[in-house]
């Protein structure tokens, strides 16, 4: 099995070579540069494994939620180098990766989402596995969901943007806390494999970003008013 993935929801890119058992990536941190490495990183990545584009079974890309040019840009690339080969795109959420890369068996996912907001959404672990507890929402920091029970392990900047607030508002939920975790490719690579093995092919026409919310900016007026998004 050989399957690309592409990840840069976050301020890091990374891209994620699975090449019959050997696992390689690459990463590289800062929003703006995004456009600039992933490709790069994808020959890299490609030539030293000797392969082609063609040579793949699959690629899957870090679908969101998380910034808006980010998760259009790895859809677009992973979409369009499978179009180009006649290749599947597994689309894997991002919070999803996050909580597999936490390590840890309960994962309480919070990613900061500007404009007062965060992303949130709480997984269990166990074998690489995953079972949602709660989906992906966007809500403001002091009304995010609670998770059931005690214990959660918070990852993502959420808490660092709005550490307190979040504190708050789980109280004894949270045990621990880790506000720099970003979603990365390899994780990405986990996932797809298993959507593989469960027989998912999806078309590369259809990949899509998971935006959450449809809004993408406040207008000047509504930036002026202070008001929130809905």
């Amino acid at each position: 099995m050989k399957l690309l993935a592409l990840e840069s929801s976050s301020d890091r890119c990374s891209v994620a070579l699975w090449c019959d058992g050997v696992l390689s990536s690459r990463c590289g941190d800062g929003a703006q540069t995004h456009s600039g490495l992933m490709l790069p990183f994808v020959d890299a990545l490609l030539a030293e494994a000797g392969l082609r584009v063609r040579s793949l079974d699959a690629l899957a890309f870090g679908a969101g939620p998380g910034g808006f040019t980010g998760l259009r840009l790895a859809c677009g690339v992973a979409q369009g180098l499978a179009l180009a080969a006649d290749l599947p795109v597994i689309a894997v959420g991002s919070l999803e990766a996050m909580a597999l890369g936490s390590g840890r068996e309960i994962a309480y996912v919070c990613v900061d989402a500007r404009m007062n907001e965060v992303y949130c959404a709480a997984y269990r672990v166990e074998d690489d596995r995953l079972q949602t507890v709660l989906e992906p929402v966007v809500a403001a920091p002091g009304a995010a969901p609670l998770p059931p029970g005690q214990g959660w392990h918070g990852v993502g900047s959420g808490f660092r943007a709005y550490r307190e607030a979040l504190r708050q508002r789980l109280g004894e939920r949270l045990a621990a806390e880790d506000g720099n975790a970003v979603p990365e490719a390899r994780h990405i690579v986990t996932l797809a494999l298993q959507r593989w093995q469960r027989g998912e092919r999806p078309d590369a026409a259809s990949a899509v970003p998971f935006y959450v919310r449809d809004k993408v900016a406040l207008t000047t007026a509504e930036r002026f008013a202070g008001t929130t998004m809905p």
